[in-house]
């Protein structure tokens, strides 16, 4: 038993996956104010939810031996990354810092997950669930944030703001650092395990689904603003504002798919979610006024939340090592690094964002097929 709290302790850990939902969503709600800004097309934007969810991919995938050190580390990249990203003059250096920026985020939620799964082995799915939740919270708050305050500053002043935040953070850890040890014992590393690792096949197939999920997931965050913007004939802070909308309901779906599942079986509720988010989906392609489109983003919203959850219990179903569990979830950040700037593209050779929403359909209905082979699997 540890007579002192390590370094960061749980408040600093609730706080730092805060920030890693605010950092995570802040990017789809002011795309279009950096396409007006740095005069960039549909296939030039894309490029930039590409480089931030490669970057938070890497840096889930190198966390140090010690997490701690990554709590820390990607605390002051993210500041370092954010503040550059608010003065960079064009493209490719918007693109470099923000890779460099959500290598800092990938770092923390990494490494806030093998901290608290180490930490908390008494009630490690409540302690995960609530990082979640947190996490949640944070990616609700972002939209919300930019719809207020991007009308009222310039938006160089409220990405500085946000790198504001993430360096209270990194100071926070430092100072939590100089009073108290980092000991972490050899089986919490994040490299040790006695488990034996899944095989390839199955490993390979589990890093598709949660590289098909973040790809959906991203995918609405970073293009919802924009298309309620060119489709439902709203302003800027209206159009953030369905992107909110979204993130609500999803945040919402958790805590109410935990208490289905009480009388539901997992498998079963995971696909009823999956069939729900390919109608939906679809109904958006369909959605002509800002009305429709908010009630589409309501029901993806609700019809997305449990689907991350149910499906990665059911991949820790069959135990694969720490390492591994750790380069499935980072798969998650190369689909959502992928997408949206294939949306992108699509949305410029067409001519048409409905069109490149096509995309997010077809990955959905592949998440449902999946389902199948996943239950099948874990059983």
């Amino acid at each position: 038993m540890r007579s002192r709290a390590q370094a960061p302790s749980l408040p600093l850990l609730a706080y730092g996956f805060l920030l890693t939902g605010l950092g995570t969503a802040l990017l789809g709600p002011i795309l279009p104010l950096l396409a007006a800004r740095h005069h960039l097309s549909d296939a030039s934007i894309g490029l930039l939810p590409l480089a931030q969810f490669l970057g938070a991919t890497v840096g889930g995938m190198t966390v140090f031996r010690r997490p701690q050190y990554s709590f820390g580390t990607g605390a002051f990249a993210a500041a370092a990354g954010l503040a550059l990203f608010a003065i960079a003059p064009a493209l490719p250096m918007l693109m470099a810092v923000l890779f460099g920026g959500a290598w800092g985020i990938g770092q923390m939620i990494a490494s806030s997950n093998v901290i608290t799964g180490s930490r908390y082995t008494q009630n490690r799915a409540s302690a995960l669930t609530l990082l979640n939740a947190l996490f949640s919270a944070g990616a609700l708050l972002s939209p919300l944030f930019a719809s207020w305050l991007t009308p009222h500053m310039r938006l160089r002043s409220m990405l500085l703001g946000f790198a504001a935040l993430f360096a209270i953070a990194a100071l926070l850890f430092a100072f939590e650092r100089s009073r108290t040890p980092i000991d972490v014992p050899e089986n919490t590393s994040a490299a040790a395990s006695d488990v034996p690792p899944v095989g390839l096949h199955l490993f390979l197939f589990f890093a598709l689904l949660l590289a098909l999920y973040g790809a959906y997931e991203s995918s609405f965050n970073v293009w919802l603003t924009t298309y309620m913007l060119r489709y439902g004939g709203r302003s800027l802070s209206e159009s953030q504002a369905v992107t909110s909308v979204f993130w609500i309901a999803l945040a919402c779906a958790r805590p109410l798919s935990s208490a289905v599942l009480l009388r539901l079986k997992d498998t079963l509720l995971q696909r009823l979610a999956l069939v729900a988010l390919v109608i939906s989906t679809l109904a958006l392609l369909f959605a002509h006024t800002a009305v429709e489109i908010t009630v589409v983003a309501v029901i993806l919203g609700l019809s997305l939340g449990p689907v991350f959850p149910v499906t990665f219990a059911l991949i820790l179903g069959r135990k694969p090592s720490p390492r591994q569990a750790g380069v499935i979830l980072a798969a998650s950040g190369l689909g959502a690094a992928l997408l949206p700037w294939l949306m992108g593209v699509l949305s410029r050779q067409s001519d048409s964002l409905r069109t490149a929403f096509l995309l997010p359909l077809a990955v959905a209905v592949g998440l449902l097929i999946f389902s199948f082979r996943l239950s099948r699997s874990a059983q």
